[in-house]
């Protein structure tokens, strides 16, 4: 990925105005927030796969718009009606733009930009006003014109064609950034926040970025996720530091990544396993350089490993690999980037706990790391897989 960031600061704002005029239209023409930051960049089209995973569940948007899921199913977070999990890949949603995978929920944005909710509901994840879990999709209260979700461990965030920011779930470190720490069983509107073009959540934190490229965090920083040089809580959004030009983010729970237009790769927060890609496993409270990998259009957090993909299809992953979620055929973690093995022409990754998944260009669909839930969707027996193998899921 090469260019100038004049040059990649048009494309993000072009995106931003085709959302704006897509929704109106009631076309699906954006990619998901989840997407930017779980596998697709920013500018991608509209037409590519989409991913979203989280601790033991996976979720795939196909080009038709249909959504399926896979893995854990404890409490209702495969919507299809059922607690049973799933190791091969159920279909319960369709008409859909963009999808976000929590803990143990689930949302979709359809293209009408209403937004729908399954799965476990304690805290009011599911934003329909009540804290019971459901195991088939409800309707999001209070909510219209919705671009992009994306879903934390029991919050939930989405992004208007306005640009605002609305967020709604548990709140204990502020994780919605309405100024408080009161749970919300229906939307809030983020403070302080405009021209948003995506989202990224993980845990107990939230992440935007703006159409300027510049990134902004709220909620716990107890690692320094936030990237604002403390390890103070913010209750409101604040700028993370030392970091411009930016096209995709991605949250895991104690730490963020972020991709800027010139194709370098960032990150903060927790690196107990190496997931921060900088060759040491000390935390950093500002942006750091990922070492090794240059062109990157999109990337992954999971627990304490991450993904990114190249501008040449190749994926490459480091961190924690203690269910060969790093796909390199062996489970020793990795301080720095290594490639992928036996997956090639991919334009989206997603990242649960302990296991990884890409789509390729032509809709092949690889996934590695942990299956104790089914949830690589590839109708195995539990277990785990150190390399690539096929899934379901597409």
């Amino acid at each position: 990925m090469q260019g100038n960031t004049g040059r990649w600061m048009s494309r993000l704002l072009g995106v931003w105005l085709g959302v704006l005029t897509g929704v109106g239209c009631g076309q699906p023409t954006v990619e998901s927030g989840e997407q930017a930051q779980l596998g697709a960049p920013l500018w991608a089209s509209p037409s590519r796969a989409r991913l979203s995973a989280s601790e033991t569940h996976s979720l795939a948007l196909r080009p038709d718009g249909t959504v399926w899921a896979a893995g854990a199913n404890y409490a209702g977070q495969s919507g299809d009606g059922t607690m049973g999990n799933r190791s091969v890949p159920v279909q319960w949603l369709s008409g859909a733009v963009a999808v976000a995978a929590g803990e143990m929920h689930s949302l979709a944005v359809r293209h009408d930009g209403t937004v729908w909710a399954w799965g476990y509901n304690s805290y009011g994840a599911l934003g329909d006003g009540t804290w019971s879990n459901r195991s088939v999709p409800v309707q999001v209260q209070e909510l219209s014109g919705a671009v992009a979700v994306a879903a934390g461990s029991y919050h939930s965030l989405a992004v208007r064609y306005d640009g605002t920011v609305w967020a709604w779930g548990y709140n204990a470190a502020g994780q919605l950034g309405d100024g408080t720490t009161s749970d919300r069983w229906v939307p809030v509107q983020v403070q302080g926040l405009s021209g948003v073009v995506a989202v990224a959540a993980n845990y107990n934190h939230s992440l935007a970025v703006r159409y300027d490229g510049t990134v902004w965090a709220w909620g716990s920083n107890a690692a320094g996720q936030l990237g604002d040089g403390t390890t103070s809580a913010r209750w409101v959004p604040v700028q993370v530091q030392g970091v411009s030009g930016v096209v995709a983010v991605a949250a895991g729970p104690m730490y963020s990544l972020a991709v800027r237009h010139d194709g370098t790769v960032w990150a903060w927060g927790s690196n107990a396993a190496g997931q921060l890609g900088d060759g040491t496993t000390s935390d950093h409270w500002v942006p750091a350089q990922v070492q090794g990998v240059s062109g990157v259009v999109a990337v992954a957090a999971g627990l304490n490993h991450s993904l990114a993909v190249g501008s040449d299809g190749t994926v490459w992953a480091w961190g924690a690999n203690y269910y060969g979620q790093l796909g390199d055929g062996t489970t020793s973690g990795r301080w720095v980037p290594a490639q992928v093995q036996g997956v090639s022409g991919v334009v989206a990754v997603a990242a649960g706990y302990h296991h990884s998944l890409a789509v390729g260009s032509d809709g092949t669909a690889w996934v590695w790391g942990d299956n104790s839930q089914g949830q690589l969707g590839d109708g195995g027996v539990p277990g785990y897989s150190t390399t690539a193998i096929r899934s379901l899921l597409y």
